[in-house]
Order: C-alpha cells, then sequence, then structure tokens
C-alpha cells in the first residue's frame, strides 16, 4: 500500500523534536507498505530553515522504502500569532500541490495539529479516491483557547467548524491518548481508534552512565534533573526555574533543559535574572543523539500547565523518559499521571506547583534505591506495553482495515 503522510512538524532521526512517525513508517516499510512524508523545511521545534533559501521541493529518498518531499513553507513560524498562521496556509497549499502530482495513493494520512494540513489531507483524499486516516495528536482549537493563544471570536467559530468538519469527513479517526476520545467522538468523530504514544525501546540504554555527556558539561558528581523538549507556553518552564531556585543550595543536584521553542529566550533572560547557578540551558539534540543525553540523567520532568484540558494528554517524553529507565517527575494531572503511578515509575506533584516539584527532586536525590527501582518499572512497561513495534502492528491493522473498506 503507498500511504501519503502530510505532517509538517514530522521529524527524522537526525533532527530533533519527536520521532514517532518516522519510526513507525520504518515498521510500516517493514510490512511491505511504501511511505511518502511531505513535511516542511522549517524546523517546528526551533523555526530554522534546513537552508538559506526555502525551495519550493526538497526530496530526500535515503531511506529505504520512504521518500520525504519537504515542500514550501514560509519560514517565520516562531514570529507571531500571524506570521504562525501564513507558515501554516503556505504549507498546507504547497503539500496539498505536490500531493496532487503523486501517482497511485491508497492512504491519505493526515494529522494535527496543526489543523490547517489536515484540509490539504481531506481534499487530497477525495480527489485520489482514497480513504482519509485522521490522526489527532493534540486537541486543537481546545487547547490553543485554553491557554489564551486563540481569542478571535471568529477565528474560534471558524476553527470548532473546521475540527467537527474533518472530524465526520475522515474515515477513520485515531488519537494517541485515551483521553481524547470522547471529544473526538462528540465532536462527530464516527470510528476512534487509540494508537497511543510509545517509544522505540531500543534506542535507550538504561544501564549506561552518560559518562561523556557528564564530563563534557562538568556534572560529574551531580544529580541530574532533565527536561527535554519544547519550550513554549504550555510548557509551563518557569516553574522549573523557581523549583531550581528553591535547591539552589543543595549543591549535588542540577538541572538541565534541553530544546527549543519561542519561550526559550525568555526563560534564559528569566534565569539570569535569578543568577541559578544549578541550571543549564543547551541546544536540541537530534534523536540520534539524544541516548547519551537520557543517560546522563538521574530523573525527568514532564510538565504542563495546570489546565484541565492538560489531563486528556499523553506526552510522547514521559515514554522516552520510561524507556531510559529514568524515574519521572510528573507535574501534569489525568491519564498520564494514572500511567505512570499504576506503573511506579515516578513521582506525581501538582502542576504549577514549583515546592512539591523541588520536593519530589529531593527525594529522588536522597534516596538512590528508589529512583532505581522507580526507572526500571517505567522500563518494563514501556517494553511491555508501549514499544513502538506494537504500536506499529496496531497502526498497521488499522490502516488495512481502513483501505479494505473503502474498496
Amino acid at each position: 500500500m503507498h500511504i501519503v503522510l502530510i505532517h509538517q512538524a514530522f521529524a527524522a532521526l537526525d533532527e530533533a523534536g519527536g520521532t514517532r512517525h518516522f519510526e513507525l513508517a520504518q515498521h510500516l516499510v517493514r510490512r511491505n507498505h511504501r511511505i511518502t512524508i511531505i513535511t516542511s523545511p522549517v524546523s517546528y521545534l526551533t523555526g530554522k530553515t534546513r537552508r538559506a533559501k526555502v525551495a519550493w521541493k526538497e526530496t530526500d529518498t535515503s531511506h529505504p522504502g520512504i521518500t520525504i518531499l519537504r515542500t514550501y513553507t514560509y519560514p517565520a513560524l516562531h514570529r507571531n500569532f500571524v506570521h504562525r498562521v501564513f507558515s501554516f496556509i503556505s504549507f498546507m497549499i504547497s503539500s496539498f500541490m505536490v500531493g496532487m502530482s503523486l501517482k497511485q495513493v491508497d492512504l491519505v494520512w493526515g494529522t494535527t495539529p496543526p489543523i490547517f494540513q489536515c484540509i490539504s489531507a481531506w481534499l487530497l483524499a477525495r480527489l485520489k479516491r482514497s480513504p482519509l486516516l485522521l490522526e489527532v495528536r493534540d486537541l486543537w482549537p481546545a487547547f490553543a483557547i485554553a491557554v489564551g493563544v486563540l481569542k478571535n471570536p471568529l477565528l474560534i467559530s471558524a476553527s470548532l467548524w473546521l475540527e467537527k468538519f474533518l472530524y465526520r469527513h475522515a474515515d477513520q479517526v485515531i488519537v494517541n491518548s485515551p483521553g481524547y476520545v470522547e471529544h473526538v467522538r462528540q465532536r462527530g468523530a464516527r470510528n476512534v481508534k487509540i494508537v497511543a504514544n510509545g517509544v522505540d525501546s531500543g534506542m535507550f540504554d538504561p544501564q549506561s552512565k552518560g559518562n561523556d555527556f557528564r564530563r563534557q558539561h562538568n556534572l560529574n558528581g551531580r544529580f541530574i534533573v532533565l527536561y527535554a523538549g519544547a519550550h513554549g507556553m504550555s510548557n509551563d518552564l518557569n516553574v522549573v526555574l523557581k523549583a531550581a531556585d528553591l535547591l539552589r543550595s543543595e549543591e549535588k543536584i542540577s538541572f538541565i533543559l534541553i530544546g527549543d521553542g519561542k519561550d526559550k529566550p525568555l526563560l534564559q533572560q528569566q534565569a539570569r535574572e535569578m543568577n541559578l547557578p544549578n541550571l543549564l540551558f543547551l541546544p536540541p539534540v537530534a534523536k540520534s543523539d539524544i541516548r547519551e543525553v537520557f543517560a546522563a540523567s538521574d530523573a525527568c520532568i514532564a510538565i504542563l500547565m495546570p489546565l484541565e484540558l492538560y489531563k486528556t494528554t499523553y506526552p510522547n517524553k514521559v515514554f522516552d523518559y520510561m524507556a531510559a529507565g529514568r524515574p519521572v517527575i510528573l507535574a501534569i494531572d489525568g491519564v498520564i499521571r494514572q500511567l505512570v503511578e499504576q506503573a511506579q515509575a515516578g513521582i506525581a506533584v501538582p502542576p504549577g506547583d514549583p515546592q512539591a516539584l523541588a520536593n519530589a527532586v529531593r527525594q529522588l536525590a536522597d534516596n538512590p534505591a528508589l529512583s532505581r527501582r522507580m526507572g526500571q518499572r517505567g522500563r518494563h512497561t514501556s517494553e511491555k506495553y508501549f514499544d513502538r513495534s506494537l504500536i506499529a502492528e496496531e497502526l498497521a491493522t488499522i490502516l488495512a482495515e481502513t483501505r479494505s473498506k473503502y474498496e
């Protein structure tokens, strides 16, 4: 089957960001599928372009069975909301036009957010007479409204209408969190299945101590608390800075924030003003190189703003942390908290509470045996239930059923 995925935020293993779709594509290729991925040359995480000049189309066929087409995208993704919308719309147009040139399309796979690219996926599927698989990775526009990014009443109404239109017209809807199922069904999705976030467990080595990384950054002998991922409004990283401030007298504890995002310069300025001696910002690292970073950590933080809607999320980084065999300090309520607590893979704290976060860090730093046990349990859970190979089997079955129903 020739599957076309339209995904503006796609990242391969040599790039920073979530690599769920590349890993799934590799598994699907092993099942004799052919994958074409239409994506952007502008990094969704950093906002930077791959080359100085943005071309109409770049073609990458270096991965057997996978063709990556990077189509023109307005390059000012992180400048402000208006420029961000221009970026989304430019990719929506270019991805559709490039998609129309493809031959023998058996299934179109659209993913949101951003939701605009799903317009391209829907139209392409209809014109190619192929089924549409719609993947919901975040509840957009609900999240954007909740955090105050989307405020204009007309835009909100249009976005809500578009969301319902796409749910109703998709041949199959998949969600990456059980917390999303009811939301999409209430808004018109007919066939909904869970293809949960997961992890390629083999990419991580729980036994490694990351000594090279520790030496490189003069962190030998430290209890390293790692946050890896986006530095945006929703990530609430100012709470981590405040927790680091509360622990500044604990000389053995160091915080590392690795990644990028719109709010990173503001966070760095805040850290300088607070004069934090125990916190280090580092640039994003490609997924193929993240193994050593995770190995150097002793505990890992997953955090979101204390919003009711965020109780529905299954953040991908939590599964990476568990696969790395490191205890999770979880400042997120809801379904992901249930998972971590059932697995006994970490400590959950109330979102938005720096003191509770600092207390959890101190508890793990003072009890290495507890940290090891939690890390081992997380690794076991990730291997048994959330390994990418298992997730890919579920997805392959859904893809085959979706295609067969359409014929």
